[in-house]
């Protein structure tokens, strides 16, 4: 299952290394992408993960989630 997140915030590959670090420490989540210039973030999940925990985590890092989606 993969789901694209829009973030706002990301400005530069600094934001986009901190996005990847906050993901990738939630279990069963691999980062695929992560666009500064297109406000996203592509993840696999090997097991359904509650949207909120996801959120959360991004938030945690400093950016704001605009929506996710399924892919």
């Amino acid at each position: 299952m993969k789901k694209l997140i829009l973030i706002e915030g990301m400005t530069c590959n600094h934001c986009t290394k901190r996005v990847e670090r906050a993901l990738s420490e939630l279990e069963g989540v691999t980062v695929e992408s992560i666009s500064v210039d297109e406000k996203n973030a592509l993840i696999a999940l090997e097991k359904d993960i509650d949207e909120k925990i996801i959120k959360d985590t991004i938030d945690e890092a400093g950016y704001d989630v605009i929506s996710i989606k399924m892919v």
